[in-house]
């Protein structure tokens, strides 16, 4: 039992020792006040420590949430451009023939389902033909010889629109550049 009681003497010796190299001071020879002034000390750090993580976690928090409200639609959006391309495709055709008020009928669909999804988010990518490549903004599906010279490098023809929400392209758009 001696041989315990030394060990642990010998023990809290030490832990008072390494406290006292690292600038502590020994719990022994502080004063109540300075212990209570110590303790508050410590508990102060330790809430300014969770006040400081707390407001972190509310601060991404919310980013995040902004995030998931910018893009909540994105899977319905997504699902809808297939029909967006059929409309272009349809009026392309319709306007071909005499049927003014087909057309009429068909244009006045389009623009509400387009105005409805641009009005959630959506955008379309402007691209055109003879704008300069760019991977970040467009796919490129193929390339053929450039029928100028001033169309080397450059977009000929735009085959599917590309459309972004927010600031994130959702579809890019599909495109054939000049070699």
């Amino acid at each position: 039992m001696n041989t315990e009681n030394n060990e642990q003497e010998e023990a809290v010796d030490q832990v008072a020792t390494e406290n006292h190299d690292a600038g502590i001071e020994s719990s022994d020879n502080l004063t109540p006040e300075q212990k209570l002034e110590e303790d508050l000390a410590n508990e102060k750090d330790k809430f300014l420590r969770l006040f400081a993580e707390f407001e972190n976690y509310k601060r991404r928090t919310s980013k995040e949430r902004m995030d998931l409200f910018k893009t909540a639609n994105q899977e319905v959006l997504q699902a809808m451009l297939p029909v967006m391309d059929d409309f272009d495709r349809d009026l392309v055709e319709i306007k071909k023939s005499d049927d003014d008020v087909l057309l009429q009928g068909v244009e006045l669909i389009y623009e509400k389902l387009k105005s409805t999804l641009v009005s959630k988010g959506l955008e379309e990518v402007a691209v055109k033909a003879g704008d300069i490549f760019n991977a970040d903004f467009a796919e490129a599906i193929t390339q053929i010889p450039a029928p100028s010279p001033n169309l080397k490098g450059k977009i000929v023809d735009v085959i599917e629109k590309g459309y972004k929400l927010g600031d994130k392209i959702i579809r890019f758009p599909k495109v054939v550049i000049g070699n």
